[in-house]
């Protein structure tokens, strides 16, 4: 398992190369600089803060630079939050991000796979009709839409929950719903239908004729069976959760990386906007590697 592990972490590596390399090309290609403001500053201390940052070489140069200091554990410092690396941006930020991901993921699974098994039990039913409906609903609306209208309601009209900051169990809620929705929808609809396949299997009507209760029927022998296409975009769905946080972080005014990668982008501040998505780009890669050793301890039979 562990030499599995490594060989995966170790296929990854090109990868993450790749994703810096792409990511490198097109800030480099869009117009305009990280310095570049409607005051020009005198030609002279310009060429002096350029010449700080290499920025002054030929891009080539300035890409190798980069790689080299990558693979020394150096993100380099950030253009604009001067006196701070970005390594030390992303280890104050990244708790912030995984604990809303992992909050939504909550969400997600919490109320996507019961919702889904219950809607495929009472397939046809009022309770299957309201499920697909609200399943429907969650994936159409976009998480930024939704996060306002839960501002609005929850907490300007209502007051249950602060419409902003991240300081408490109260100021999580809000973020986490909005951003687990349109995921909790597509989850029971996925639940939904690999569970309806399960039912309407030859071994789960024997279960039935040995006079086994629904709910030994449902969450041993239906749930345990259909959870693999389940499993296998929990893990993305994970990472999707956390880099796809940025919007919501910038609404709510969380203080995770989002925030700073938006900001990031707006400055031109190439250093930062390459060390968060790098970080993205890791957690995409381990979430995968994470669901092909589950998809193992599930399933013995899958071979590597």
């Amino acid at each position: 398992m562990l030499r599995y592990f490594f060989k995966r972490v170790l296929h990854g590596i090109p990868v993450l190369i790749v994703v810096a390399t792409l990511t490198f090309t097109i800030m480099r290609l869009v117009p305009g600089g990280p310095f570049d403001e409607e005051k020009k500053l005198p030609p002279e201390i310009l060429a002096n803060i350029q010449a700080k940052y290499h920025l002054d070489q030929p891009v080539i140069t300035q890409y190798l630079l980069y790689l080299k200091q990558l693979a020394q554990g150096d993100m380099g410092p950030s253009y604009k939050y001067i006196g701070r690396d970005v390594a030390d941006i992303i280890s104050d930020t990244f708790p912030v991000s995984i604990t809303l991901g992992l909050l939504a993921m909550l969400v997600v699974v919490g109320v996507g796979v019961p919702a889904g098994m219950w809607s495929a039990y009472r397939q046809n039913s009022m309770v299957d009709r309201v499920c697909v409906f609200f399943a429907m609903l969650g994936v159409s609306i976009p998480s930024f839409v939704l996060g306002t209208v839960l501002v609005w309601l929850m907490s300007h009209k209502l007051h249950w929950f602060p419409p902003a900051l991240w300081e408490g169990p109260r100021h999580m809620t809000l973020p986490a719903l909005a951003l687990g929705a349109p995921f909790t929808g597509y989850i029971a609809r996925l639940t939904r239908s690999a569970v309806l396949e399960v039912l309407a299997s030859d071994y789960i009507r024997t279960a039935r004729a040995k006079g086994l209760s629904e709910s030994v029927v449902l969450l041993k022998h239906a749930l345990k069976n259909s959870i693999y296409p389940i499993v296998s975009v929990i893990g993305p769905l994970t990472a999707g959760l956390v880099t796809g946080s940025f919007v919501i972080e910038f609404i709510f005014s969380i203080p995770g990386m989002g925030s700073f990668f938006i900001t990031a982008v707006t400055n031109r501040d190439y250093p930062l906007i390459m060390g968060v998505t790098l970080v993205y780009a890791v957690l995409i890669v381990l979430a995968n590697i994470m669901v092909d050793i589950i998809y193992m301890w599930l399933d013995p039979r899958v071979q590597v």
